[in-house]
């Protein structure tokens, strides 16, 4: 894998495996995941300040697992306890040629189904790729 700006529209950029390994009994059968991401939905991001602060508003911060397919965007409720990284349930899917990206910083905001999320900048490479294989460039 290269380095700089180019390694964000590389095709062959891979999810987690554990990511994709739990997200997959809650996808179709035969569903191949090209990308998957944890992000976090909130009001806004003073929700994630008060909560490490405080953990007063762990509560209102719901943990989404994202999987990205050929023919769809699958958005899954994760448990609070994995930080995201454990699937509980299909929330919604979307079609292919959604938008999620560009993110930046390093939390970055987006809207998945209605939600606004934000995205550690781990996982930007995964929207980046996930953006590139639908046809949406920069």
């Amino acid at each position: 894998m290269t380095s700089g700006p180019d390694r964000t529209t590389r095709r062959d950029v891979e999810p987690r495996k554990d990511l994709a390994q739990r997200a997959a009994p809650f996808l179709p059968p035969g569903s191949e995941i090209r990308q998957a991401f944890i992000c976090q939905a909130a009001p806004n991001f003073l929700f994630f300040l008060v909560t490490y602060l405080t953990g007063l508003t762990v509560f209102w911060i719901r943990y989404r697992c994202v999987a990205v397919t050929r023919d769809a965007i699958h958005v899954l409720e994760a448990s609070k306890l994995s930080g995201g990284g454990r699937p509980q349930r299909l929330v919604t899917t979307l079609p292919r040629r959604t938008r999620l990206g560009p993110v930046s910083g390093r939390w970055g905001r987006l809207t998945i189904a209605g939600e606004r999320c934000w995205v550690h900048k781990r996982f930007h490479e995964q929207i980046a790729a996930a953006d590139h294989e639908a046809g949406f460039t920069g």
